[in-house]
């Protein structure tokens, strides 16, 4: 019995040196095993004007509109969470192939892209459900978030007053920089780097995290995934900044936001080798003990 003929659908971005021979690479091996490679356009641009692939060596999709068993986003995390967003719907599983520096998402090495193909086409692989958000508001472009949708104030303005409910109730008006409103996945980028806590994959929970709190009683809340999150800003300069897996647009202070979990699912290819844990200690150096690193002069 033949095996079946995978279709890869790929992002990626701009990129040079050893990072472009990588995505050159990870092509020519797609293709030398017989797959069918599609490529989003912007990228493919890319690819034909400055990395060399001949063009009859691409199949090219604009948009959203492509049809594939698996999508790989060749760079580092934002470019998985761009490609994320670009699934949306479809529930594509997403191979992340790190071109990047920390790859916390992005966690397929370059070198490793062929023994990423061989254990997808014998199913030795699987896929994790990673919880997504959407938020409800007057904005222009994708309104779902994979690591977290943040509120913040504009460049050198003041603090603002961003008045929370959770399911109709109030819950207390944050006087802060922001507040970022995160999934697990996303609890180790932003959320992290402000105090939040690191949630494991698929706990089922959402983490509310301020920004420079003008407080030392407020603290960051763990709620569970199926909340509504309502919230309304005040500010002196009368706008601010919803930043959405880092997209970022400004908002004046009538707007309303509502946040709640999307419709659907961010689904992540993980291999055998590929643990949380593992992640956390070697890629975040979680837990390690700095006297170890010490060298005897």
């Amino acid at each position: 019995m033949s095996e079946k003929t995978l279709r890869f659908a790929l992002f990626g971005k701009r990129s040079g040196g050893s990072e472009a021979e990588a995505v050159v690479r990870t092509i020519a091996v797609l293709r030398s095993k017989g797959a069918e490679v599609m490529v989003d356009k912007t990228f493919a641009d890319i690819l034909i004007g400055e990395m060399g692939v001949p063009a009859c060596h691409l199949t090219v999709f604009d948009g959203n509109c492509f049809d594939a068993d698996f999508v790989i986003s060749l760079g580092g995390d934002g470019t998985f969470l761009q490609a994320a967003s670009r699934v949306g719907t479809k529930g594509t599983p997403i191979v992340g192939v790190n071109l990047g520096r920390l790859g916390f998402l992005a966690d397929v090495l370059a070198d490793e892209v062929e023994t990423a193909f061989d254990a997808l086409q014998k199913g030795d692989y699987k896929v994790e459900r990673h919880v997504a958000l959407y938020i409800d508001s007057d904005i222009e472009g994708i309104p779902y978030a994979l690591n977290d949708i943040a509120i913040l104030k504009r460049d050198t303005a003041s603090m603002i007053s961003i008045r929370t409910c959770v399911n109709g109730e109030y819950l207390t008006t944050y006087q802060a920089d922001g507040l970022i409103v995160s999934t697990p996945t996303g609890s180790t980028a932003y959320s992290l780097s402000n105090g939040g806590p690191i949630i494991a994959p698929l706990t089922g929970v959402l983490c509310l995290t301020p920004v420079a709190p003008h407080s030392l009683n407020i603290r960051p809340i763990v709620l569970k995934d199926d909340v509504e999150i309502r919230l309304s800003v005040e500010s002196r300069s009368h706008n601010f900044l919803v930043a959405i897996d880092g997209r970022s647009e400004k908002l004046s202070e009538q707007t309303e936001i509502v946040i709640r979990k999307a419709p659907y699912t961010v689904n992540m290819v993980k291999f055998p080798r590929q643990t949380y844990f593992s992640t956390l200690r070697e890629k975040m150096m979680w837990g390690a003990d700095g006297r170890e690193l010490r060298v005897e002069s």
